[in-house]
């Protein structure tokens, strides 16, 4: 009887227990689980040249060179995926019917927490409890909320694939994990005779305590985490699914029924203090971290509100993004991406952001190379995830959609003009001042633009320069 499986995938995320699991596939003789073989940052494990003798470049080049020899390698060979890795295959192995799906999942509370302690103690495994190392996590609900939807927007990709194709997975609960009928039975999923007398003994659960001990602000915690409506819960097999709009995101002036829809790397910090001026107060004052439950409650409350968001030209945009999220090491950016692009995109900026002796000609060069990348990441082509920060501008009002679309979408340019219509349409005759955004350093984009840094921009924003009819920032 032909076997029904070529390979497998075990979805996970960070902390749910996926190296234990993978420790104890690997005691099965005829199983090869190959690490995180589509992980961004590297290829298998840390430190590793090549997975199955396909190098990271070659991977990244053709991700499904990689697939096809894990498909192909002695016994039966798989991987695990997490949602933020090489986006390129993740359909192809969903769609096919030959890779086995084992799906591990894990409260997302825990996770979170765990997580944090591991950042904190940078101890990512632990194999000798005398070397354990203590910490506390401290909850932080507009991180927790980003890390949930994360989550919630891979579980339901997963199941919906499931669901259209007609398949099914094998489901494990990091609670199951310690179960050796559990491994067993999965085992048998994969077709394998052999079977395990005990578990790996080799790595530790690390934080082994009640959530209670392992966070610094578990009342604040407790607070937070009540607000979230558990019932919609089941929408997917664990987590309230992500409806493609960052609700969380989403501004509302403190009196008046106004609601700000950010677009990442396009103008808000202005904006919200101007919101804020509107009502005389801060914007720390300011309605923010909705969910999309407290968000209808805030609309059915204020009837007659308006909302808007605001379009910066790609080429600002473009640059801001690429200041505050990889050329700087500060606050905001990202720093794994960073190394990434440094390492495998051979993007020449500074290991340690940039100092005084950074010149002009190479702030230019640097960002016409991060162009290349962003054109690259929008059309799916690399293996770094296609973050809010850069990416289209039409995409992410699409998704808006998902939830509700803005009444207004206007210019950065046309801000002065618009902005007090704007408040007029909602009751409010202040005379809110509209502050001028913070300057991009090192560099602002006028010291270093010209036709071909536009000709750049336009080749990787197509999409938004049609959509919207921008045409040359100068």
């Amino acid at each position: 009887m032909s076997k029904r499986f070529d390979y497998f995938v075990v979805f996970a995320e960070m902390r749910t227990g996926s190296n234990f699991l993978e420790a104890n596939l690997n005691a099965l003789p005829a199983i090869s689980c190959l690490g995180e073989a589509f992980n961004p940052h590297f290829i298998g494990y840390p430190n590793r040249e090549d997975c199955l003798g396909v190098t990271e470049s070659a991977r990244n080049a053709d991700p499904h060179v990689l697939v096809l020899a894990v498909k192909v390698a002695q016994g039966m060979a798989g991987f695990r995926f997490f949602h933020d890795h090489e986006p390129r295959i993740l359909d192809e192995i969903l769609a096919d019917e030959r890779c086995a799906k084992i799906i591990l999942t894990r409260n997302p509370v825990e996770s979170y927490v765990s997580w944090k302690i591991a950042q904190e103690t940078g101890q990512w495994k632990l194999t000798n409890v005398k070397k354990r190392k203590d910490a506390k996590a401290v909850f932080d609900v507009r991180e927790f909320e980003e890390h949930l939807a994360n989550l919630q927007g891979f579980q339901l990709k997963l199941m919906k694939a499931l669901q259209t194709t007609g398949q099914t997975a094998f489901y494990v609960a990091y609670e199951d994990l310690q179960d050796v009928e559990v491994t067993n039975g999965l085992a048998a999923y994969l077709e394998q005779p052999d079977r395990l007398e005990r578990l790996d003994k080799n790595l530790k659960r690390q934080n082994p305590e009640p959530l209670s001990e392992k966070v610094e602000n578990f009342e604040e915690m407790q607070t937070a985490l009540a607000e979230i409506d558990k019932f919609d819960l089941t929408r997917t097999p664990n987590f309230e699914p992500r409806r493609g709009a960052a609700v969380p995101s989403y501004v509302a002036c403190a009196k008046t029924p106004l609601l700000f829809l950010p677009i990442r790397s396009a103008p808000e910090g202005e904006i919200l203090r101007w919101m804020a001026a509107l009502d005389g107060t801060t914007p720390d004052e300011l309605s923010t971290g909705f969910k999309q439950k407290s968000l209808r409650q805030w609309m059915r409350a204020h009837k007659g509100f308006r909302s808007f968001s605001v379009l910066r030209h790609p080429a600002p945009r473009a640059h801001h993004a690429f200041c505050e999220r990889i050329l700087n090491t500060g606050p905001g950016s990202f720093a794994e991406i960073r190394r990434t692009l440094r390492r495998v995109h051979k993007l020449p900026i500074p290991k340690d952001g940039p100092d005084e002796s950074w010149t002009r000609e190479q702030h230019r060069e640097a960002f016409l190379a991060f162009l290349d990348f962003a054109k690259a990441n929008v059309a799916g082509q690399t293996a770094v995830r296609a973050d809010a920060s850069w990416g289209t501008q039409a995409g992410i009002l699409q998704g808006m959609g998902n939830f509700a679309l803005p009444d207004f979408v206007l210019r950065e340019d046309e801000l002065e003009a618009y902005l007090p219509a704007l408040a007029v349409q909602v009751g409010s005759d202040a005379d809110a001042p509209l502050h001028k955004p913070e300057l991009d350093r090192p560099f602002t984009l006028a010291d270093i633009y010209d036709e071909e840094v536009e000709a750049r921009v336009a080749s990787a924003y197509q999409r938004d320069y049609l959509v919207f009819g921008f045409s040359s920032w100068r």
